[in-house]
Parts: structure tokens; C-alpha cells; sequence
């Protein structure tokens, strides 16, 4: 081959070979940026740094506040009258307590075991965790039970039992294993037990724990529209709009095989 067009080809070898990487950088950078919604590229970064973050304030809320110093911002103290929440699906126990005219939230708690599905527990065996409103009284503490401790919700109630459902022994209580109960882990019962038994000691006749599916939005209702246990959550939202209005737990009956929610009567 003469030089000159030996020349001419490495020239050629050389432009091609850095169109190339040109080409393929070009593409990886486009391969790396997230889509949005409207198909433009937004910053993957910010994002997951925000859901870290998120996260970490999670964990925050639920564990790393100090019971202690809760009730001191709150201007409260164990013997105050405690209001207890439930939320499976979200796996949430949330305890709040009275200060001045309303109950103010003091605690929320991972729950670290329930067992069943979604909907309320109808015989003895089916290993499912109750859904409903429940009083504690007393007679329901456990100071010395085989899971640390322990609190009976009382199912069957007077709305499982008109409508025929059976169970006993359903509890909150410590460890993290359930065959029906809700299951705290130790440390978190300790809490929980020494603010309802302290509630209970200092006068509060009953200590009321409503069981919910889920945190009963309306957004939330509408996405179980379809499920076979609607009508009977329809029932349990009611109780959980008038605690979201007024920050007082209702007062709960049960009328014709439904639950009826009343004004409050603390």
C-alpha cells in the first residue's frame, strides 16, 4: 500500500473510532437518567436520597422517641387516660392520651406480629386477628403471661358474638409470634402495658383499642370498594371519622347487628 493512502486510512480509522465513543457515551448517559411521567429526564438522586431520608424519620417516629420525654413535651404523665389504635395492614399501633379537653398522640408502635389477612376473626382456630372496637379493663391485664406481657382485647365482644363468632384469649402482648394476637416484641409492650395499666389504676374505668384493617381514608375505602368485608368496614369508619374530627374515642353500641357511633362520653 503507498503511504498516502495508508495515511488517509488511519485518518479515517481514527474519526470513526472516535464518533464511536462519542456515540456510546452519548447513549449510556441517556440510559441513566430516569422518566418521568411526561417522559422528561429528572434528577434519580434527589429522589432516592428523599426516600432514604424519609425512611429514616420512619424508623424515628416509631422507635427512637424517648416515652419519657414525650410526656414531658406533652405536659402529660403515665395515669393519664390512654386511647390505643390499631392499623394492620400498615402493621401500626398507635397509643394516644388525654391532655386537657382532647387526647393528644403520644406513641406509635411497629407491630411486630399479627397473624391472618385483612377482616375480622370469626371462629376459634382460624388464627386471625380481630378487627373491631374493643374495651380493656382490670381483669384483662397479664401482668405474668408467657409472652412478657399482655392485655385480652375481649373478643368475642357484643357485636362478634350477635353475630356468632368465636375466640378467646385474643391479646396484645409481648414477643413477636401470633396465632391471633397482636405482638408487640418486649420492650414495646413494657411501654404500652405500664401506660394502660397506669390509666386503669388512676381511675380510668376501661381502656378503649379500636382494630382497624387499614387507616380508613376515603381514598383508602374506595380501593377496597370491592372486598366482601366493605359493609362492615363501613361500620368500623364511622368510629374512626369521629375520632379524626373531635380527638375523643366515641361512644360505641351496637344496634341491629351493626356498630352505632355516638357522641363521646369522657
Amino acid at each position: 500500500m503507498k503511504k498516502g493512502k495508508k495515511r488517509s486510512a488511519i485518518k479515517l480509522f481514527f474519526i470513526l473510532f472516535f464518533i464511536l465513543i462519542v456515540a456510546l457515551g452519548l447513549f449510556n448517559k441517556k440510559k441513566t437518567m430516569p422518566v418521568d411521567s411526561e417522559g422528561s429526564r429528572s434528577d434519580s438522586v434527589t429522589k432516592k436520597e428523599a426516600k432514604i431520608k424519609k425512611k429514616k424519620q420512619v424508623a424515628m417516629d416509631y422507635q427512637d422517641i424517648n416515652l419519657d420525654k414525650k410526656l414531658v413535651a406533652l405536659h402529660a404523665k403515665i395515669g393519664n387516660p390512654v386511647f390505643i389504635r390499631i392499623f394492620k395492614k400498615e402493621a401500626l399501633l398507635e397509643v394516644w392520651i388525654r391532655t386537657a379537653e382532647s387526647y393528644k398522640h403520644l406513641k406509635t408502635y411497629p407491630i411486630c406480629a399479627f397473624s391472618g389477612h385483612l377482616g375480622p376473626k370469626l371462629k376459634q382456630g382460624d388464627k386471625q386477628s380481630p378487627e373491631g372496637f374493643y374495651v380493656v379493663t382490670k381483669g384483662s391485664l397479664n401482668p405474668n403471661s408467657r409472652f412478657h406481657l399482655s392485655f385480652n382485647l375481649g373478643f368475642p365482644n357484643t357485636y362478634d358474638r350477635a353475630h356468632k363468632r368465636t375466640g378467646s384469649y385474643l391479646m396484645v402482648h409481648g414477643a413477636c409470634a401470633s396465632v391471633g394476637c397482636y405482638a408487640m416484641t418486649d420492650s414495646k409492650i413494657e411501654e404500652i402495658y405500664a401506660l394502660v395499666e397506669g390509666a386503669l389504676k388512676n381511675g380510668q374505668k376501661y381502656v378503649r383499642v379500636h382494630a382497624f384493617p387499614f387507616r380508613m381514608s376515603d381514598i383508602n375505602m374506595l380501593a377496597y370498594s370491592n372486598n366482601k368485608w366493605y359493609d362492615f368496614w363501613t361500620d368500623l369508619k364511622e368510629g374512626y371519622d369521629y375520632f379524626e374530627a373531635e380527638k375523643l374515642p366515641p361512644n360505641v353500641k351496637v344496634e341491629n347487628g351493626h356498630y352505632a357511633i355516638y357522641e363521646a362520653n369522657e
